[in-house]
């Protein structure tokens, strides 16, 4: 049986050939690629590069050559079903369980991928060769684009009269071609259309360059006809989990921080035929979470630049408000809004590559102030407009997933608020002075945080409740047992807390000779120290709080036995160390 090439991909995507091949062989950077000592020949010199732009590696002295798949086949002498399973576990995923519909699924994968290949050559050779086609490589001309940019973007043109439905009833069984969504059947004419009909093609690829998807434009101005269209969804084909030329513009990743995200085909053509190539498009459909999850792997600032009318704005904004939440710690979003109702494809090609970049980098706005200008410019002085615009916003940021973001962004809307309100009663004002206070003290916090271990701030948590409550653990010292600890700090904490009193009942911190700093370290840091003091006086929460906190240490030990295991594996491929794993995933499971 084969493996689901979406789960192959998915691989893929969570790993980079230098990933793997330097578990093996000791990589240095050397420009855009690693070279290292080949792995198939005994040599002095290195021969052997790997280069994740490309997803590949190569040896010069032995002429092999692969993907992660065919480097682990052969280094560890695997077969190809071994060295998914090996790789699936180093990426973190499940392993795969074939079933009697995944075979009929890749049966349907490969039919539908051979009519999508047959399309393709079909309008491609439309376009150039059918004498119908004139107006539409006039279209592409005056769009400014040559035969170099529509044979890169694998561009074609659908005539109005063809009959491609009967051709392809010659080599496929009708149910399949239907499943395609390449025709619709006319009830007046008891045939089937092309749905593409008198449109450029633009077809839409899956995140390793297979095609699972079209679009289309008009070339006429029929205000009738939707401009654009795309296919509709398909086992093979989700709108909001896709990228136009994704495949394309995620092996730039290696070398730039910044993505654009645009809203039509022909933006991402004309900025990447200026040279602006870190370029992708949503396909139709509002911006989804999973696609901000999709571009968050591979870069760490995505720049949505949508059309500069009023469509473009609200397209925009809906946008900011349903992925705001994606925000996450070293990820960035922002926004870029052109002037004059123009496009990204209309910017670019009159004042070309450096003049966007400049004005991207000048006027790209963060997510969370793009957010704020709107509601601020939707809002009077009225107190009730007010009251709905404090609302609006504090609910926004309440979705945010993060943590930090999410307190970092509330404050951030309230210092703002406060310095709207310069008026009004002390107390009030007083209110968001200290909240501007504590935005400066949050970011002190988050850079501080950024630096710890998510172990570390785990044991300050154990730690704390331990020298804030230590009667009620002495009580259910059975608690504390076989809890392992792993900065060398803490655990200095922990003795010392142990050896001033053997039952916790005496304990004082001030008696404690420990460094006041690593006391404080705990008190400050310690994600429980709020949800404690709120119930200070409830044992039973704070047992339950204690005892959680233990678990997630135990979670902790748990992961990086996995870990050191999956390692191993990766070495040594025995049975007893598989064995093992096995177990400990199942463990990891229950808990």
């Amino acid at each position: 049986m084969k493996y689901p090439k979406e789960y192959l991909d998915e691989i893929k995507t969570r790993l980079k050939v230098s990933t793997v091949v330097s578990k093996t062989v000791k990589l240095k950077k050397r420009g855009k690629e690693f070279v290292g000592l080949s792995p198939f020949k005994t040599e002095k010199t290195p021969s052997f590069t790997v280069n994740d732009e490309k997803e590949f590696y190569h040896c010069f002295s032995t002429s092999e050559h692969g993907n992660i798949f065919d480097f682990v086949m052969k280094t560890q002498n695997l077969r190809f079903g071994e060295a998914v399973k090996m790789l699936s576990n180093l990426a973190g995923m499940q392993p795969y369980t074939f079933s009697k519909q995944d075979v009929e699924r890749e049966n349907k994968w490969k039919i539908y991928k051979s009519i999508y290949q047959n399309f393709s050559e079909f309008y491609k050779n439309e376009l150039f060769k059918n004498e119908k086609s004139v107006k539409a490589k006039n279209y592409l001309k005056e769009r400014g684009l040559s035969g170099i940019e529509v044979k890169n973007f694998n561009l074609g043109f659908v005539t109005e009269d063809l009959d491609y439905y009967e051709k392809l009833k010659k080599d496929y069984d009708e149910e399949n071609i239907k499943d395609t969504g390449l025709f619709y059947f006319d009830e007046k004419k008891k045939k089937h259309i092309s749905r593409f009909r008198n449109r450029i093609i633009f077809p839409i690829n899956d995140i390793s360059g297979n095609i699972i998807g079209f679009g289309g434009r008009i070339i006429d101005d029929n205000k009738n006809l939707a401009k654009y269209i795309n296919s509709p969804e398909t086992p093979f084909f989700k709108k909001g989990s896709n990228l136009y030329n994704l495949d394309k513009a995620r092996k730039l990743s290696n070398k730039l921080e910044d993505v654009f995200l645009v809203e039509g085909y022909m933006d991402v053509i004309g900025l990447s035929k200026n040279g602006i190539e870190n370029t992708v498009a949503n396909l139709g459909t509002a911006l989804t979470s999973k696609q901000v999850q999709i571009l968050n792997q591979f870069y760490n600032h995505i720049i949505i630049c949508f059309d500069g009318d009023q469509s473009g704005y609200k397209a925009a904004l809906r946008a900011a408000e349903h992925i705001i939440d994606e925000l996450k710690p070293e990820k960035k979003i922002s926004f870029l809004l052109l002037e004059n109702n123009m496009d990204p494809d209309n910017f670019v090609n009159k004042y070309g590559k450096q003049k966007f970049l400049e004005f991207s980098e000048k006027n790209s706005i963060p997510i969370h102030k793009f957010i704020f200008e709107h509601y601020l410019n939707q809002t009077n002085e009225n107190p009730t407009s007010k009251a709905i615009f404090e609302k609006k916003l504090r609910d926004i940021a309440s979705n945010i997933k993060d943590t930090f973001i999410k307190k970092y962004t509330l404050e951030y809307f309230l210092e703002k608020i406060s310095e709207l309100t310069p008026n009004i009663n002390s107390n009030f004002s007083k209110n968001f002075k200290l909240s501007a206070k504590s935005l400066a003290k949050t970011k002190n916090y988050y850079n501080e945080t950024k630096s710890l271990k998510s172990f570390e701030i785990k044991e300050f948590s154990f730690l704390y409740i331990l020298l804030k409550k230590p009667k009620l653990i002495n009580r259910n010292i059975h608690l504390i047992d076989n809890v392992k600890l792993y900065s060398p700090e803490n655990k200095l904490v922990l003795e010392k807390i142990l050896d001033q009193s053997q039952n916790l009942t005496n304990l004082e911190v001030s008696n404690l000779e420990i460094d006041k700093n690593l006391i404080n370290r705990i008190m400050n840091y310690a994600s429980v120290k709020h949800i404690i003091q709120k119930n200070t006086n409830n044992e039973e929460k704070i047992l339950e709080i204690f005892s959680e906190v233990i678990q997630d240490l135990k979670n902790y030990e748990l992961e990086q036995r996995i870990m050191d295991l999956e390692s191993k594996f990766s070495q040594d491929l025995s049975e007893d160390t598989f064995n093992e794993l096995k177990e400990l995933k199942k463990l990891q499971k229950i808990n």
